[in-house]
Formats: structure tokens, sequence, C-alpha cells
């Protein structure tokens, strides 16, 4: 794992695990949309280390270009991280289509084109990491943020295939599903339709940006869960799902729970739909 890129290097968790890897003293190419904001990423000693580039995950030929320029900086790319996307809060109804298509075009699309981008590399040396960043979203679905789920539902169906044609290829897969974290995730970065409709201010209307409380106060470190999705790969056996943060790990369980009383519930209806068994 010596050779890492990440996206989204600016602030967060892509900032935290940039700094991580570059304490470990492998290298990283970091990307980030305005590379003026993270010129003190790596310290004096580190710089050779650290390649940083700017990358806006929306742009196929941007990324063509930083997949090239990393592997002859550093040889290879052993570990993919798609951390860069941001969050949309609104009701379905209240959402613009144009808002919705610039949100999939980073949060979907972006991992589709970039893994695709690095996979030549990884297939030819039969090794790497694909770590694509989620959201406990993309495992339940809030009122308010219907759309971002979708997003990272995407994410989600994408990365267990990708992780059943990579796995015989030497190609590990590891799918992080953060919940709320202190970052600039509620802040600056998040969007919001332009419009509210006030039958949903009960549900989606409490998420709106006007109405969090959160900001700043998330209880996840973005730093210690840098170090934990390190110390996960470094792992003889690594999970596929890394769940980080206990109200992460609280509603995913709640969800699955919910989900199998109502599998079990509603299984002779499931057995209905077939044709009937000839005895």
């Amino acid at each position: 794992m010596q050779n890492w890129l990440i996206t989204g290097c600016s602030t967060g968790l892509g900032r935290a695990l940039a700094t991580a890897v570059l304490a470990r003293g492998w290298n990283v190419t970091a990307t980030v949309r305005n590379p003026s904001g993270i010129g003190d990423i790596a310290a004096p000693a580190d710089r050779t280390r650290c390649l940083v580039q700017k990358l806006d995950v929306a742009d196929g030929k941007e990324i063509k270009e930083v997949v090239a320029r990393s592997q002859e900086r550093f040889g290879a790319v052993d570990v993919l991280v798609n951390n860069a996307g941001y969050g949309y809060r609104a009701a379905v109804e209240e959402a613009d289509e144009t808002d919705v298509r610039d949100l999939f075009e980073t949060n979907f699309y972006g991992v589709f084109h970039l893994t695709q981008a690095v996979l030549p590399i990884m297939r030819a040396r039969r090794r790497g990491w694909v770590v694509n960043i989620s959201s406990v979203a993309g495992r339940i679905s809030p009122a308010g943020s219907a759309l971002y789920a979708a997003s990272k539902f995407a994410v989600e169906g994408l990365s267990g295939g990708l992780q059943k044609e990579l796995q015989p290829l030497g190609i590990n897969v590891m799918l992080v599903e953060p919940g709320p974290f202190r970052t600039n995730f509620a802040g600056r970065s998040l969007k919001q339709s332009s419009r509210a409709i006030e039958d949903y201010a009960a549900t989606a209307g409490l998420l709106r940006k006007e109405n969090s409380k959160i900001d700043g106060s998330q209880p996840g470190d973005p730093i210690r869960a840098a170090e934990c999705i390190i110390r996960t790969m470094l792992r003889a056996k690594p999970p596929f799902r890394l769940v980080l943060g206990r109200v992460a790990s609280e509603r995913v369980e709640a969800d699955l729970r919910a989900q199998l009383q109502e599998l079990t519930e509603w299984k002779p209806m499931a057995a209905d739909a077939d044709f009937p068994t000839v005895a």
C-alpha cells in the first residue's frame, strides 16, 4: 500500500487520510478542486511523497490526466480512495433535476470513472485496493436525504458487484459507511433545493440547512476514522463493509433488524409469487 490516490482532500476525511498515509511513510496523490487550499497538507520533509493535483471528479479528461501523472510519479496506484462527494437535502418533490444530475455526476459517476481509470494499473500487477466512501445513508434513507442516499445506494451496488469481479484478481474492495462526522459535510459543502414545500416541514424540512443544529458538534472524528480505515486494511481478513461511528453502527443495526422482521413476516407472500410446486 505504498502509493495512494485520494479524492476530496481539501478537508474532512480525505485530508485526514492523506495526512495519515504520509505519516506512515507512504506516497499520496492528493486531489482537490482547488489545490491552493491544501499547500500545507504535507510537511516539508514529506513533499517528495505528496503529489497535489487539481481534480473535478465530474471531468473525465482530468481523471485520466491525474491517474497518468500519479502513475508516472510513483510507478503505480496501489490504493484508490473515492472520497470526493457532497450532501444534498430536499424532499423528493422539492428537488431540482439539474441539482440531482450534478449530485450523481460527483457522488456516483466520479467513483465509476476513477475506478475504471485505475483498474488497468491494478489488474496488470494483480493487486490493489479500491476504497469507496459511502455513508450510513447508503444503508438507510432518512427523510430529506433521499436523493443523497440514492447516490450512495448506487455506490453500494457498484461496490458489491465490483468486489466479486476483482477478488479473483487479487484486488480488494472496501466500502466505508461513516455516520455523522465533524467535517464540512453539514456546513458549506451541503447543498439543498431552492424551494421548500410546507407539507414536508415535519419530515424533510427538519434536515434543511437553516434547521440543522448538528454542524460542528457531530460525534465522529475524521482523524480517528482515517486511522481506523488504514488499520482495517492491514488486517488479514478485512471486511467488505466498514461502518464508522457509534451512531452509524446503531442505525444500521436497527435497520437490519427491522428488515429481517419484515422479511420474516412476509415470507409466505414471497412464496405465493412462485409457480405451484409439483409434488
